[in-house]
């Protein structure tokens, strides 16, 4: 692995900038080769920016789709779905089991739901889970070593974490990625990248200081330095594979590894954007597929500006984008929710559609993209099917840019979604975002999938989980499945 040069990771001042048009006609392939723009140009009809399409419903599903994908978990995840279903009954209970959740004993969780969101404490434990996904037809995931400490939680090791993240990008992502692409039967540039998420809470000790303070004090600056050098040791794994793959594969258009630099807590945000321009500058090279992935959280009030404002300094500083689009993860613990979060779930809606239409026509459309690999990381209906949309018509075709563009929900979430979108729609680019660790440190992320049930994977919880997990198990436990 290349040694990080801390010189070379410098701040990237945000000044005012003017937004700049969505329109464009022609897009050029990149390729991880040092001769630049040595792929031919692919161009493709202007696609233009509509609205989301008001008769869409939301998280609609085909009917088989609705029972039909429990068949393919075991006897364990099935009797964790239907403890999931109890759980998210009503408000009530669901309050009530949010309540006391941090008081239930580590080994009930494991028992009862950490099989279903987590994918193992170890690597080999997360290997076998790609194993069970790639049989559902989910190609490939997102693995995050699930040890964080946005709320205060130092008893981390910084060091550990970035040399289990790269242990983790050596020993499953690419090892998954090759198999799924010499063994899958599909074009190479059906399967989806491989994809790392890092917390930053996790890469320095006292993180949420630097994150913070590390514009105004001198100490925090150089913890702040220190995370971003963890961070860069680990997506100098990821860049130096995709390098090496490119060679053996110069079929692929789409990366084969990508890292993702996760959201933290709004107050935390300004840290985390330095962080990923940081990291873009350093390895999303021009006329070279992405590396780094950073996320925007759209239901943050000011996150369109932001998109504009991240695309105008890439093209400043002459470097390439990677987003993941989610619409937000920490509702329930935001402490200005009321000022920094958009007012209505509509229009939080209507911004993130706007933002992935806006992302996606670029990647395809666009010659020259500064936006150059999307994450659509959403449970919603509405916002997968306009995304296939406009990926998958007569217009794309031929345009190998869409396998720049992935679909992702979370491990045990949305499986219903997730089953529809590749046994109905036969969409290749879906991925799961599959989180491991000791089961003391993923707590606080299982906590937040369980307020997120009560929000909004209506179909995938509450009494027609109950209902349809049930059914499964006593079909087949009497063999009438």
């Amino acid at each position: 692995m290349s040694l990080v040069n801390r010189s070379s990771l410098r701040g990237i001042r945000a000044t005012s900038l003017v937004r700049i048009s969505p329109f464009s006609t022609s897009r050029l392939v990149r390729q991880f080769h040092d001769t630049t723009n040595k792929q031919s140009t692919t161009t493709v009809n202007n696609v233009k920016l509509t609205p989301t399409p008001p008769s869409i419903q939301s998280n609609s599903l085909s009917v088989k789709a609705q029972t039909e994908y429990l068949k393919t978990f075991d006897y364990k995840e099935l009797i964790s779905f239907f403890i999931i279903g109890l759980a998210t009954l009503n408000k009530p209970i669901l309050n009530l089991c949010i309540k006391a959740f941090p008081y239930v004993p580590i080994s009930v969780i494991k028992a009862l739901v950490y099989r279903i969101y987590c994918g193992g404490e170890t690597i080999n434990e997360v290997q076998e889970t790609g194993e069970k996904l790639s049989k559902r037809g989910i190609n490939n995931m997102m693995i995050s070593l699930t040890i964080e400490a946005c709320n205060g939680n130092d008893n981390i090791d910084p060091e550990y974490i970035a040399r289990e993240t790269s242990k983790s990008v050596e020993n499953i992502l690419i090892p998954h990625t090759v198999k799924m692409i010499e063994e899958s039967g599909k074009s190479i540039n059906d399967i989806p990248a491989g994809y790392v998420a890092l917390k930053p809470t996790g890469f320095a000790k006292d993180a949420v200081s630097a994150l913070k303070y590390f514009k105004s004090d001198p100490v925090q600056a150089e913890k702040f330095n220190d995370l971003v050098a963890k961070s860069a040791s680990v997506i100098q794994t990821i860049y130096d594979a995709n390098k090496s793959l490119a060679e053996k594969y110069p079929e692929r258009v789409a990366p084969f590894v990508v890292g993702v630099i996760d959201a933290e807590k709004f107050e935390l945000q300004e840290g985390v954007y330095e962080l990923q321009r940081r990291l873009y500058q350093q390895f999303n090279k021009l006329n070279e597929p992405v590396t780094v992935v950073g996320t925007l959280q759209m239901y943050l009030s000011g996150s369109a500006d932001l998109l504009a404002l991240e695309e105008q300094l890439a093209q400043k500083n002459n470097y390439r984008l990677g987003l993941k689009l989610v619409r937000g993860a920490y509702i329930h613990s935001e402490k200005d929710r009321a000022t920094v979060i958009h007012k209505t779930k509509e229009d939080t809606d209507n911004n993130y559609n706007k933002g992935i239409s806006y992302c996606i026509d670029n990647i395809l459309n666009k010659k020259d993209s500064t936006i150059g690999h999307l994450v659509v990381a959403s449970h919603n209906g509405d916002s997968l099917k306009l995304a296939s949309e406009r990926l998958y018509n007569e217009l794309t075709i031929s345009n190998p840019e869409k396998n720049n563009v992935c679909l992702g929900q979370l491990l045990g979430m949305a499986d219903s979604i997730t089953y529809d979108l590749i046994k109905s729609l036969n969409i290749n680019n879906v991925i799961k975002y599959v989180p491991w660790g000791p089961p003391l440190e993923t707590k606080e992320y299982l906590l937040r999938r369980l307020e997120e049930n009560g929000d909004a994977v209506k179909n995938d919880n509450g009494w027609p989980l109950v209902k349809a997990s049930a059914s499964v198990l006593f079909k087949r436990l009497f063999g009438l499945a």
